[in-house]
């Protein structure tokens, strides 16, 4: 038999918001002298930010897994047994596997067991995916992001709360937010008196929150102690741009408008308050870089688990929720007024944000890797 390596095979991704926390994790990995390798979907982003990353990627086909009767959902499993028989090449002899949750995470998983490798899961939500849960039951391990989601396995589950690891860049903004917010008033044509309140949803969007965000616009034009950052989403750039007011340029409200942000580490360190949907990467940054948040939890994200989390930021202190169904330019813009006037609040509110956040959400996942890791060289 072929001794096992310091080789550590990560699986997961399809949005940004798993591929960002799979990196994280695999660079603090690295940093201790392992070989980390990708598994995930052609078809996700991790096909184009794993390389750009510096580390090897291996497509798999990969299909969601659905409680709503179709022949996608019933060609799931199947998907994932034969994705499951294609990764076992991949997954042999390394020394551990780590699935970050989603469906694009289950073939490796699969193939791990089958081949003997120790699996240790991460679970991103307040509220566990159906792919998580479905696989404890395998893993030496399920790390956590929320407490809250601990109910949701068994008690013979090994569990670890572990935060949700955040990418460097972005752990950088406490200690050099005065540097990076002066680059951000340059790069964005900011001024500096202005309160900036930074509103996106996630990379892809959010076209209900974009165009609350115009009417709110429209609805704070007066204010010109007030400036937005708006992230539209790249597909939405035009259309919102068209519904803003013409205020620019002259007193009252200014508005920066932006399809995308390569450098949201730039937008964070000059946001006095955040507007934005509750993923659970969005809320792993937003309080690692101890922001105050007004959060919009999406409303069809699976078993409303955007909520989840959003709610357990309210409890921490560190956010107010606007669900989408009260989501309107009016209740938009009076949230906004009552939380940016009342400076007490948005203090306390970030002071809770920090201490919410774990900014050492990597080195927490990596341990227990490195310790099923050693566990398997030792049983070698």
């Amino acid at each position: 038999m072929t001794p096992p390596t310091r080789r550590v095979v990560v699986a997961g991704g399809g949005t940004a918001g798993h591929v960002f926390p799979g990196l994280a994790v695999a660079r603090a990995l690295r940093d201790r002298g392992h070989d980390v390798a990708f598994v995930g979907s052609s078809e996700g982003l991790e096909a184009r930010l794993v390389p750009a990353a510096g580390f090897e990627f291996n497509p798999v086909v990969a299909q969601p897994f659905t409680r709503a009767p179709s022949l996608r959902a019933l060609r799931a499993p199947v998907v994932a047994l034969q994705g499951a028989a294609r990764c076992r090449p991949l997954v042999r002899g390394a020394c551990a596997a780590v699935g970050m949750g989603g469906y694009a995470s289950v073939s490796t998983v699969l193939a791990a067991r089958r081949e003997g490798v120790p699996i240790v899961l991460h679970e991103q939500n307040a509220i566990p995916g159906l792919a998580n849960r479905a696989l404890a039951r395998l893993a030496e391990a399920v790390a956590l992001s929320f407490p809250d989601a601990r109910s949701a396995f068994g008690h013979r589950v090994r569990i670890e709360l572990t935060g949700n690891p955040v990418r460097e860049e972005i752990l950088r903004v406490p200690d050099e937010r005065d540097t990076l917010a002066k680059e951000a008033r340059e790069s964005f044509e900011l001024e500096e008196e202005r309160t900036t309140i930074l509103v996106f949803g996630g990379s892809q969007g959010a076209l209900h929150l974009n165009r609350s965000m115009v009417g709110a616009c429209r609805l704070l034009s007066p204010r010109s102690d007030l400036q937005v950052v708006l992230v539209t989403g790249p597909a939405h750039l035009e259309s919102i741009r068209a519904g803003l007011p013409k205020t620019n340029g002259g007193p009252g409200l200014l508005v920066r408008l932006f399809g995308y942000l390569d450098r949201m580490e730039l937008a964070y360190a000059c946001a006095d308050l955040i507007v934005s949907r509750a993923g659970a990467t969005t809320v792993a940054e937003l309080t690692v870089c101890g922001l105050p948040a007004l959060l919009v939890p999406y409303p069809y994200a699976t078993r409303n688990h955007q909520e989840a989390n959003a709610r357990a930021v309210q409890r921490a202190g560190a956010a107010s929720v606007l669900l989408d169904d009260q989501l309107s330019a009016e209740a938009l813009a009076t949230r906004i007024e009552s939380l940016v006037d009342h400076e007490e609040r948005l203090r306390a509110m970030a002071e809770h944000s920090k201490a919410f956040g774990r900014p050492d959400a990597a080195a927490r996942l990596a341990s227990p890797v490195e310790e099923s890791a050693a566990l398997r060289r030792a049983g070698a």
